[in-house]
């Protein structure tokens, strides 16, 4: 027999093994002879991929979101189009990441499941709880370190505030720092390779995370994750059909379904292909010929967006770091919610249009808050089914601004 070429499908293939051993598991009981031997090698394989990952992380989001940064170098002779451009783009995600968590906090999915899985994580995060003005004092302090102990200590949102005062200088800086940038495309070209290695061994860690789920957990979790799918799908869908086409008709008067005409093959294409970057040509042609953006606004806007504009992304990750806090019997204050904002627009701008990094961004946004990266085990066998909705509505978000973009130009232009 050989195994499917596809990623998702051995990653598929890979999450029903592992619930299956572990369904086993928990079928012939936990004291079989072979069970203690199979849930240490498990943990063993499980633990190693989620080191893996973790061990990439910091250079990989570093790299990122300075060549993300810094490629707007290249545009200054539009200023007003690439000012207004982000701050569509910003506003989009902020309003996106505000949808998933509100639908979060209204229905709740993984409430009253506390996962034994993620006993010491919760452990952990309750021994760090301290008053709010503790908190903010502590938190202020530590977005600005010392970039090497910051790196070398993995301390995620001190390498985020880093990474976008180098990217922001190497703009400012022009030419005169182009080597310095070439070195850092290059770190993150060679850490997307070292992602791609460690994506081959997917398949086997979810099916390890996964059979240690199944067997110390009882089958209610299911049908959080059920609950879960319905929310985020949802709530995608309600930004991508309600938000973006009242933002579009408020500054435009260009009508939703005008719109949709025009836009229809890049959004079936995206659904289909699940890349942004893999519609691109699609997006381009749909928005210069049928939506009559002048090239070179859309040249600029589309292009960046398939990068740096992730709404479906940016809901999805905050929702999801809401509902892996339930599953851990976590409740994160108001605190911790606006760092999990913070993340997860910056890990959706920084992230490379390439489906494995979603993974990676998770593991950040997680991470920042404290809550257990081994939810990853839950969360990935469903991704390919959520990300076909999410890349629609990113593409949709790219197109929507092109056209906004274009009307706020035009409307005050530069002299």
């Amino acid at each position: 027999m050989t195994l499917p070429r596809s990623l998702n499908a051995r990653i598929l293939i890979g999450a029903l093994l592992g619930i299956v051993a572990g369904a086993l598991i928990t079928a012939t009981g936990p004291l079989h002879a072979q069970a203690p031997q199979t849930l240490y090698g498990a943990r063993l394989i499980g633990t190693l991929f989620l080191d893996l990952l973790r061990m990439i992380l910091i250079p990989l989001v570093f790299s990122s979101i300075v060549v993300g940064v810094a490629n707007l170098r290249a545009h200054q002779q539009m200023h007003r189009v690439w000012t207004l451009t982000l701050g569509f783009f910003v506003f989009s995600m902020a309003i996106a990441i505000v949808i998933g968590l509100g639908a979060a906090h209204l229905f709740r999915p993984g409430e009253g499941m506390q996962l034994a899985m993620f006993a010491d994580a919760t452990r952990d995060y309750q021994a760090r709880q301290m008053p709010l003005p503790d908190y903010i004092a502590q938190f202020m302090h530590g977005l600005f370190q010392n970039p090497v102990k910051a790196l070398a200590q993995g301390d995620i949102l001190a390498v985020v505030i880093i990474a976008l005062f180098l990217g922001i200088a190497l703009v400012v800086g022009g030419e005169r720092y182009r080597n310095l940038r070439v070195l850092i495309e290059e770190l993150q070209a060679l850490c997307l390779m070292v992602v791609g290695w460690i994506m081959h061994l997917s398949p086997l860690g979810i099916a390890a995370l996964l059979l240690q789920l199944v067997a110390t957990q009882d089958s209610s979790l299911l049908g959080s994750l059920f609950d879960f799918i319905i929310v985020v799908i949802g709530s995608t869908l309600f930004h991508g059909i309600v938000v973006l086409p009242l933002l579009l008709y408020l500054v435009t008067r260009v009508s939703p379904l005008r719109f949709w005409r025009g836009a229809r093959e890049a959004l079936i294409t995206a659904f289909a292909t699940s890349s942004s970057a893999a519609t691109l040509p699609v997006t381009l042609r749909c928005v210069e010929q049928h939506l009559h953006v002048r090239k070179d606004i859309a040249n600029f806007v589309v292009p960046l967006g398939a990068t740096v504009n992730m709404d479906g992304t940016a809901l999805y990750e905050a929702a999801a770091a809401l509902f892996v806090a339930r599953l851990a019997g976590i409740e994160l204050d108001l605190a911790h919610q606006l760092i999990i904002f913070f993340v997860a627009m910056l890990s959706a701008i920084g992230a490379p249009g390439i489906p494995s990094v979603g993974m990676l961004s998770m593991v950040l946004v997680l991470e920042s808050v404290g809550l257990p990266t081994a939810a990853i085990a839950i969360l990935l066998p469903i991704d390919r089914l959520l990300d076909t909705v999410r890349t629609a509505v990113n593409v949709e978000g790219d197109m929507v601004g092109s056209l906004i973009v274009q009307k706020l130009a035009d409307r005050n232009p530069a002299h």
